[in-house]
């Protein structure tokens, strides 16, 4: 509570005790309110940032790796309350490593080595990317990717699970790269290729500016 007053005090806000009342409940810290900020859990922390930048009822909120070392639960509650404040007409851009994030945005962008090189919302980025997806399953099926990773025609093939994917934008090849596979215990099937396919697959594209 102390730490939303001084915020509050900085921004020269009026309504200074119902401005941080609201805050506190909208984002679940009413009950620790007299609770010290330093002790609190990494998803907390970040709710409490999360009400401190929005207090002041900002148009663009700018949030680097928001959720980084925050727990499956605590990140979802967060995401829900960022995609509540854009309901209200609140701007946010996210930056983050996790596909499962970006996903939750409505629009996209990837950015490799300072250059722009892809954006759209989820769905426009995975059909431009124009990459197919085999996925195969099968007991062992994970333990092949080292050897059907090399196969020409083969931009990916990772472990998903117990389950493989295999990735590349020649489907002729894909299919002759899993041939000695075709056969039981494995089964292949083309699916949707994932935004985290589709950002490897562009990474592999990028020239490292470093070099």
């Amino acid at each position: 509570e102390e730490h939303l007053q001084f915020t509050a005090r900085v921004y020269g806000l009026d309504r200074r005790r119902e401005r941080v009342d609201q805050a506190l409940e909208r984002l679940g810290l009413a009950q620790r309110r007299k609770q010290l900020a330093g002790a609190l859990s990494g998803g907390w922390k970040q709710r409490l940032a999360l009400a401190t930048t929005t207090l002041h009822e900002p148009k663009l909120l700018l949030l680097d790796e928001p959720t980084a070392g925050v727990d499956p639960k605590a990140r979802r509650g967060f995401w829900d309350e960022i995609h509540a404040l854009s309901a209200q007409g609140l701007t946010v851009l996210v930056s983050t490593h996790y596909m499962d994030e970006a996903e939750r945005c409505h629009e996209i962008a990837y950015i490799s080595y300072g250059k722009l090189i892809a954006r759209g919302t989820a769905e426009e980025v995975v059909a431009r990317s124009h990459l197919v997806t085999l996925r195969g399953e099968g007991a062992g099926v994970d333990r092949l990717a080292k050897e059907i990773g090399a196969r020409p025609g083969v931009e990916m093939a990772a472990p998903f699970g117990a389950a493989l994917h295999v990735s590349g934008q020649d489907r002729e090849a894909l299919e002759a790269a899993i041939a000695p596979w075709r056969r039981e215990p494995y089964r292949w099937t083309p699916v949707e290729p994932t935004l985290e396919d589709v950002f490897i697959h562009l990474m592999n594209r990028s020239e490292d500016n470093f070099q």
